[in-house]
């Protein structure tokens, strides 16, 4: 009966590994089916095709930004989730306009700013000049949104025509910079924020040791949001021939000016000059037809979008063998390895490296935008680049809108520091922070106790207050990295350290005032910095540019594809209802600066990090 028995088990588990089997084999068949019919339908997909006489629709959604986050299937289930961070790529947007300037097919340009997010003046000036230069061929440019913020306001203003919706506005309040602070909430739940730094103008610690800002950041802050709110003035002005008085009024008289007009913003626009005219969206798309002619299967007038337009054209393939390779450090400074869109120590010196020891590489550049972060991180970068320029290949540093604190870090040891006049930079200065909860858990009856071999064993622990010799050693730590950051300063821009240390201590400057101080070498964009780099090679007359960044593996480009398709199946993300940021959105704001310190992983707890931003 055993044997029977015996027999019986043996049999039925035959069977079920053969069903099992089966099962694997029939998934792995299907999941094979799947991918040969997705990438049968990429490569015959048709390629777009540009209309004989259309407009170039430029239509960027979110940020601009010189690096788009994470990998491709990374984004794409971002989006599934409804928690992508919308953004467009700079030099995509820039490619468009200056393919589109010399393309008989393109007779306009239009500005459609609705999605567009922010992006910092140094951005939206390097934009402008790109427009400029296709209404320098006379072709139109014509510019509608039904709101304008600030941001596409000033892309808006380069355009022959700016049009607004009737219930829209022209929104420019000013550039500001605002912070919470949580030093009284701290003390009330009694926990020991404990601060370590060095430089009075270092505000990065302040919202966790003042209730309000300090004199010293507020007067240092005060002084570059005013230098870079005089050039926005006038460059707008310039556009729209008013003065940056004019400018000025509109922005500090809103309020009166909309009492003047019953409360219509878009006549308040249209009457101080700032929007040419006040249409409804069909009367946009009426007079775009006017322009490029009408699509009549589609009811409204030929276009291209910008994306689409990118893959419809055929860009000459540059054929030089003179390589001035670009690697873009854009993000918060991590150490260890990050995805595209952040910084990592790892990741980003091997993208340096490569440059390094590709003997098709002539001159490096070095795109910067970033406020810093690990110091420890910034080092390891800043030595690729030290040993890049010591390979004889000529290394060049292209600040974009901010390279400040950790992000100056990385960019000292070039051969040139190139800036835009309106880059964020500077804030040499160092930092540490060490929290504890003794106090707020022996509230709650929780004690800590215990012992060590010596002062320093154990000591290192959130739940434990600081010794004074940890308080001594952290401080000293702090001093000698700011020591470090000025004496090299000094060292690679050929000062002597007092000299560095009057503009460091963590105070702030714009690109211009840092070139007049001696921290940056030329003012431009990016585009000198490549002919400069090339110079420097002696390429200048033959080479071609390639951005060497992390590459996206046949896996991720397919597993992108389908959940682009799923996202856009499901409007862009069904986990978004689950969210809180959509019924509370300042929680986006709090949990965006606790997040952003749980992520700091230097492992000596020295940070080179800014709070620079502005809205």
């Amino acid at each position: 009966m055993r044997n029977i028995l015996n027999t019986l088990v043996e049999a039925l588990s035959l069977l079920w590994r053969a069903l099992d089997q089966a099962r694997r084999l029939a998934v792995n068949l299907l999941f094979i089916l799947l991918v040969f019919v997705l990438l049968s339908w990429l490569l015959v997909s048709d390629k777009p095709e540009v209309p004989a006489s259309t407009a170039l629709v430029l239509d960027p959604v979110g940020g601009m930004v010189e690096q788009l986050y994470g990998t491709p299937d990374e984004r794409a289930l971002l989006k599934l989730m409804g928690r992508h961070r919308p953004e467009s790529l700079v030099r995509s947007v820039r490619e468009a306009i200056r393919e589109a300037g010399g393309d008989d097919r393109v007779k306009a340009l239009y500005l459609d700013l609705n999605r567009l997010g922010g992006a910092g003046l140094a951005t939206l000036q390097t934009l402008r000049r790109d427009i400029e230069e296709f209404k320098a061929t006379g072709k139109p440019v014509v510019a509608a949104a039904d709101v304008y913020s600030q941001s596409r306001y000033f892309l808006a203003a380069s355009a022959d025509e700016i049009m607004v919706h009737p219930m829209g506005l022209v929104w420019l309040p000013g550039f500001s910079s605002y912070h919470n602070y949580y030093k009284d909430a701290l003390d009330r739940l009694e926990v020991d924020w404990n601060v370590f730094r060095v430089g009075e103008y270092k505000a990065a610690v302040e919202p966790f040791t003042r209730s309000e800002m300090s004199p010293e950041a507020r007067q240092n802050r005060r002084e570059w949001l005013q230098e870079l709110w005089g050039v926005y003035r006038t460059e707008l002005a310039a556009a729209r021939d008013l003065s940056p008085a004019a400018i000025e009024a509109y922005s500090r008289d809103f309020h009166r000016k909309l009492a003047d007009h019953a409360g219509k913003a878009a006549a308040v626009a249209e009457t101080e000059g700032l929007v040419d005219r006040v249409v409804n969206r069909d009367e946009v798309r009426d007079r775009l037809i006017e322009i490029v002619g009408e699509d009549e299967e589609r009811h409204s007038y030929h276009q291209i979008d910008y994306l689409t337009y990118l893959e419809a054209i055929e860009a000459p393939r540059e054929e030089s063998e003179n390589v001035v390779a670009v690697v873009v450090a854009k993000g918060a400074i991590y150490n260890g390895s990050r995805p595209p869109g952040s910084i990592g120590s790892d990741s980003t010196a091997e993208l340096i490296g490569q440059a390094r020891d590709n003997d098709d590489v002539k001159a490096l550049v070095l795109r910067v935008d970033s406020p810093g972060g690990s110091s420890f991180a910034s080092e390891i970068i800043r030595r690729e680049v030290e040993l890049t320029r010591a390979s004889g290949k000529p290394v060049v540093v292209s600040m974009a809108s901010v390279a400040a604190s950790g992000g100056y870090w990385i960019s000292m040891s070039a051969d040139q520091i190139w800036a835009h006049p309106t880059t964020i930079t500077g804030s040499i200065g160092i930092y540490a922070m060490a929290p504890t909860f003794q106090r707020t858990l022996a509230k709650l009856g929780i004690q800590n106790d215990g012992l060590g071999t010596g002062p320093f064993a154990g000591t290192l622990r959130p739940e434990r207050e600081l010794p004074d010799e940890v308080v001594e050693a952290m401080q000293l730590a702090v001093e000698a990295g700011y020591q470090e950051f000025v004496d090299r300063v000094a060292v690679e821009r050929g000062m002597t350290v007092e000299q560095v240390d009057q503009v460091a201590r963590g105070q702030v400057w714009t690109g211009a005032k840092a070139h007049r101080l001696g921290l940056v070498d030329e003012l431009g964009g990016l585009a000198e910095a490549l002919d400069s780099a090339a110079e420097t090679a002696g390429v200048l007359d033959d080479y071609r540019v390639a951005f060497i960044e992390q590459e996206a593996g046949t896996t991720s480009k397919v597993l992108a594809a389908l959940l682009e398709g799923a996202a856009g199946r499901l409007e862009g993300g069904w986990l978004s209802r689950f969210t809180l940021s959509d019924r509370w959105p300042g929680l986006d704001t709090l949990l965006g600066e606790v997040t952003g310190l749980s992520d700091f992983n230097d492992p000596g707890g020295l940070y080179a990090y800014c709070f620079c931003d502005i809205e």
